[in-house]
C-alpha cells in the first residue's frame, strides 16, 4: 500500500501542470473579460480599437493554448483516481487542491472587500466596476466549488456531471475567444492597424529629419533625396506594406507636406468622454490631434516656426578667438 501512495515524477508534474494551467487560464479569462467590459461599457469604449490590442491578443492566445491543456490534464488525473482511489491521498494532490481552494476563497473575500469599501467611501460604482466585481466573484466561486467538490470525491463518482461541467466551461471560454475577434477585428485587420501605426511613426521620423535638416542648413530640403545623402546620415523609411517612398513636397520657404496611404481610418474620438488616465486614450488623442487620417491617401501640412525651431549655431573657428 505504501508503494501505491508514493508520488511518482509523473504524478507530481501532472498535478503541478494542471494547477499552473488553472491559474494561467483563470487569469487570462478574467483579463480578457475585463478588456471586453472596458470596451463595451467602460470609458475605453470610445477608443473603438486598441492599435496594439496586446491585452486581448495575449489573453486569447493563452486560453487557446493553456486551457485545453488544463482540461486534458484534469481529465487524465480524474481518470487515474477512478482507476486507483488511493491516488486521492497523494500529498501533491492534497496540497495543490487545498491551495486552489484557499486562493479562490481569498479572491472571493478580497473581491467583496473591494466592493464594500468602494461603496462606503462614496465612490461611484459604475457598470464597468460592478461587472468586473461580478466576474471575479463568479470565476473564483466556480473554482472554489469545483475543488471543494473534488476534495469530497464528487467527481470520482459522477463522471458524467464532471464532463458536463467541463463542456460548459469550455463553451464559455470558446465564446469569450470568439468575441475577441468581433471587438479587435481579425488578424488581417490587426495587421492593417499595425501598418497604419508604422506609417505614422515613419512620418514622424521624416518630419524630425526635415526639421533637423532645416536647423543645420537654414532651409528645407527640396526632396527626400537630399535627406538620403550619406553625409546627412538620415534613414528614410518606406511604406511597410508596399515598400513605396512616402510623399514629401516643399510648399514654401518654411512649409512642407507629407503624404501616406492608410489602410483604415482612425476611430471617432470624443475628448469630453475620454478617460485620460488610460494610456491608450492619451495615445489616440495625440494621434488624432497630430496625424488625423481616413482610409486612403492623406496629406499633412507642416510649417516650421523659426522661433521654436532655431537653426544650429556654427562653432566659432579657433583662429577667430582672441586670447
Amino acid at each position: 500500500m505504501s508503494e501505491k501512495l508514493k508520488v511518482t515524477p509523473k504524478d507530481f508534474f501532472m498535478w503541478l501542470g494542471a494547477m499552473v494551467a488553472l491559474y494561467f487560464s483563470v487569469g487570462s479569462f478574467i483579463a480578457l473579460t475585463f478588456e471586453y467590459i472596458e470596451r463595451l461599457v467602460g470609458d475605453t469604449a470610445i477608443i473603438g480599437y486598441d492599435p496594439y490590442s496586446g491585452g486581448i491578443q495575449f489573453a486569447i492566445a493563452s486560453l487557446i493554448v493553456i486551457f485545453p491543456v488544463y482540461i486534458a490534464l484534469t481529465r487524465m488525473l480524474n481518470q487515474d483516481i477512478r482507476k486507483d482511489p488511493l491516488k486521492k491521498e497523494l500529498w501533491v494532490r492534497r496540497w495543490l487542491v487545498f491551495l486552489a481552494v484557499f486562493v479562490a476563497g481569498i479572491a472571493i473575500l478580497a473581491d467583496l472587500i473591494v466592493l464594500i469599501n468602494t461603496f462606503l467611501s462614496g465612490e461611484e460604482i459604475t457598470a464597468a466596476f460592478l461587472l468586473k466585481v461580478i466576474t471575479v466573484l463568479v470565476v473564483a466561486a466556480g473554482v472554489f466549488y469545483y475543488y471543494i467538490s473534488d476534495i469530497k470525491g464528487k467527481w470520482e463518482n459522477r463522471e458524467s456531471l464532471s464532463k458536463t461541467i467541463a463542456a460548459a466551461v469550455s463553451l464559455v471560454v470558446l465564446v469569450s475567444i470568439m468575441a475577441g475577434f468581433f471587438i479587435m477585428g481579425s488578424p488581417y485587420t490587426q495587421r492593417l492597424l499595425r501598418y497604419d501605426q508604422q506609417r505614422i511613426n515613419d512620418l514622424q521620423g521624416i518630419q524630425y529629419q526635415v526639421t533637423n535638416y532645416y536647423q543645420t542648413t537654414e532651409r528645407l530640403p527640396e526632396s527626400l533625396d537630399e535627406l538620403k545623402n550619406p553625409l546627412v546620415g538620415a534613414q528614410i523609411q518606406v511604406d511597410p506594406e508596399t515598400g513605396d517612398d512616402y510623399e514629401y513636397t516643399k510648399t514654401g520657404n518654411l512649409a512642407f507636406e507629407l503624404c501616406a496611404t492608410f489602410s483604415l481610418p482612425l476611430p471617432a474620438f470624443d475628448i469630453d468622454k475620454a478617460d485620460l488616465s488610460d494610456w491608450r486614450v492619451r495615445d489616440l488623442q495625440q494621434t488624432t490631434q497630430d496625424w488625423p487620417h481616413g482610409e486612403g491617401r492623406t496629406c499633412f501640412e507642416r510649417e516650421v516656426d523659426p522661433e521654436r525651431i532655431v537653426p544650429f549655431k556654427e562653432p566659432v573657428p579657433i583662429r577667430a578667438l582672441n586670447f
